[in-house]
Order: structure tokens, then C-alpha cells, then sequence
């Protein structure tokens, strides 16, 4: 099949690129894979982040860019089996045999237009990353969407744990709506407030996929952290990554903490790669009880879920106590990490594009 694949945020190089060109390397092992792009260090730099193989994949000029004609999109499009595209709440128009539109987050009150509706007729299928991401997607398209759920490569090493707190995620401030969404800031200071309180010998790491542009907000954030033992890890490679996850025994999330989650949904977690991912190195979660973190952690069995500050603190210290029950608790961790491999990604992917 020729499959032509679409991410409108290739040169964002978060979790949602990560999916995106791992469908285009799964699906290039046995299809002509084309991503419509103009810039190619953008694919370079998504590939070496998350050490993907883009070898097989041909990079074509954005034909979905506001400056391309209409009608030379269409006609180009005419050249491919399928084309799959990441949506950011808008419906594309094409001629390809087959449409398939992805979702990764809500788009809540989404105003259905008689052109979107056209447009909605010409998809083959709709999938989301998420059930969280499927309920509010279903209802706001009037559809039904397959879930497949992010590829999650894990490769443990044997290496020493630490007492460490581990969060991974990106620092942004900016066309979110939110200030700092991942909230590292509320981590930082339940963690200071863990240490005033007598925790000792614990340390508090934050990897940080950090843009420049968000470089003088982030130095204010550092600064809480002063005389605390906090340490931030900037942009790193997977390897690195790797490094970081073996290293801890607890996993931090509070992306959504004091949102409205009934009135913005987007600013939940919609999947929540990083937790599975260091879920497969064995650091047990401590995570917020909201968006898609809840179809990934079962509940005092692979890690923890939390509503309250004073929740989240108290089973975060039940780990600290207790051995035994972090012993426990990391190998169900493990196990459940299995269930989101890569390799089941590619089967589901290839069943639905099918």
C-alpha cells in the first residue's frame, strides 16, 4: 500500500510525535510510507529523541499546509491507498482511497459544522490513543472510534535502585491554556514539603523536555527548588531516559491537578506514556486519579492512584516505608507495563488499517 501520514505537530517532540512516526516505521516495514513534511530535521530530531528508524519513510512536501492549493491537495492526494492524520479538532478533505483520522486528546465543545459533517463521511475510521480521549472524541463527532493505545518500548537495565521520585515530562506555558499543565511546580513543592516534614535520603528528579521559548519561565521553576534535593534533567535521548527510569523506584504524575476536567478535559492526561514506560523499569506510580492514568495503574496493585495533595503524599511515603510493599508493587508494575508493548501497537495498527 502507498500510506501518506500527517502530524500537525511534528517539531513538538512529545509522546504524540513519538506515536505518530512510530505507526509511519511500523507501517514502513511492509508499505511505501510517505510523511507530508517541510522541514526534515524535524523527523530527524523526533526519530533520534524516542531512537526510531525513519529509513524507509520519504518525506514530501506538506500538502495540509494552510499555503498549499486546495485542489493540488486533492489531486495529490488521488496517489495513496491510505492516508492517516493526526487531527487537531479539524476533519482534512481528500481523495485517497481510504481516510484515517487519530485523536490524542479531547476537543470539548466542539462546534459540528456542515462542512465538518461532509468531510466526517469521507473517513474509513477514526482511532483514539485512549478511552478517556474516545469518550468526549464519540460525543463531540457523533462517532465510533477504535482505541490503540501508544507504543511503549521498554528495555530494562540491571541496574541499582535508588531512592529516587522520578517525573518525566515536557515544560510548557504556552498554547495550552494552562501554566505549566504537567504541573512540575505542585510536585516541587510537595515534595519540599515531604522533606521539611522529615523525609530523608530521597531525591526528587525532573526530566524535562524543555523549548527555548519556555526557558525564562522554567529558570523561575528551578528556582524553587533551591536547597532541596531536586535535580533536573534537560532534553534527554532515550538512552539517557533509560538511565533515568532504571534508576527509580517511584513514578510522579499530577497532570490535571486543580483543573476542571469536566470543562476542560484536554488538560488531563490523555494517556500518560511516561507512566508505562517507567512502570516497565519498575518505579511504581503515584499518580493523579484523572484522564487516561486511570486505564493504566490498577489501584494499590501496580501503583497508586491519588485525589488529594495529603493522598498523594501519604501513599508516596506508604513506598517509602515499606520495602516489602514496594517489592510487591514494582513487579505488578512491570507486568501491567507488558500489556502496552510496541509490538502489539504494529498488529492492532495493521488490523485497523486494513
Amino acid at each position: 500500500m502507498k500510506i501518506g501520514i500527517f502530524d500537525p505537530y511534528l517539531d513538538d517532540l512529545g509522546g504524540g510525535e513519538k506515536y505518530m512516526v512510530t505507526l509511519a516505521e511500523c507501517l514502513s516495514l511492509n508499505n511505501s510510507v510517505t510523511v507530508f513534511w517541510n522541514k526534515k530535521d524535524d523527523l530527524d530530531k523526533v526519530a533520534k529523541r524516542f531512537s526510531l528508524n525513519i529509513s524507509k519513510i520519504r518525506l514530501k512536501k506538506n500538502i495540509f499546509s494552510p499555503d498549499y492549493p486546495f485542489f493540488k491537495r486533492c489531486l495529490d492526494s488521488l496517489y495513496y491507498d491510505a492516508i492517516i492524520v493526526l487531527s487537531d479538532g479539524s476533519m482534512p478533505f481528500v481523495l485517497s482511497k481510504k481516510l484515517f483520522v487519530h485523536f490524542q486528546q479531547p476537543f470539548p465543545n466542539l462546534k459540528m459544522s456542515i462542512k465538518t459533517i461532509i468531510k466526517k463521511i469521507r473517513a474509513s475510521s477514526f482511532f483514539c490513543n485512549s478511552y478517556f480521549t474516545k469518550s468526549f472524541i464519540d460525543r463531540e463527532f457523533r462517532i465510533n472510534s477504535q482505541v490503540l493505545y501508544p507504543p511503549i518500548d521498554i528495555k530494562a537495565r540491571k541496574i541499582r535502585k535508588e531512592n529516587i521520585i522520578l517525573h518525566v515530562g515536557r515544560f510548557r506555558t504556552i498554547n495550552i491554556g494552562s501554566e505549566n499543565y504537567k504541573k512540575q511546580d505542585v510536585m516541587i513543592d510537595l515534595f519540599k514539603k515531604m522533606v521539611d516534614g522529615g523525609t530523608k535520603n530521597w531525591k526528587l528528579v525532573l526530566a524535562i523536555g524543555l523549548h527555548q521559548n519556555d526557558r525564562p519561565k522554567f529558570d523561575n521553576l528551578r528556582k524553587k527548588a533551591n536547597g532541596y534535593p531536586i535535580e533536573f534533567l534537560i532534553n534527554l535521548n532515550n538512552d539517557k531516559l533509560s538511565e533515568a527510569y532504571s534508576k527509580s523506584k517511584i513514578y510522579w504524575h499530577a497532570t490535571g491537578y486543580g483543573e476542571d476536567l469536566s470543562k476542560n478535559p484536554e488538560l488531563a492526561e490523555h494517556f500518560g506514556i511516561s507512566t508505562v514506560e517507567a512502570m516497565g523499569y519498575g518505579a511504581v506510580p503515584v499518580v493523579i486519579n484523572a484522564g487516561g492514568q486511570r486505564e493504566i495503574v490498577e489501584d494499590k496493585i501496580s501503583g497508586y492512584l491519588w485525589d488529594t495533595l495529603e493522598d498523594f503524599i501519604d501513599k508516596t511515603n506508604r513506598l517509602i516505608k515499606s520495602s516489602k510493599q514496594w517489592k510487591e508493587m514494582s513487579k505488578e508494575a512491570v507486568k501491567r507495563a507488558e500489556k502496552f508493548s510496541g509490538e502489539r501497537f504494529c498488529k492492532e495498527l495493521v488490523s485497523i488499517i486494513r
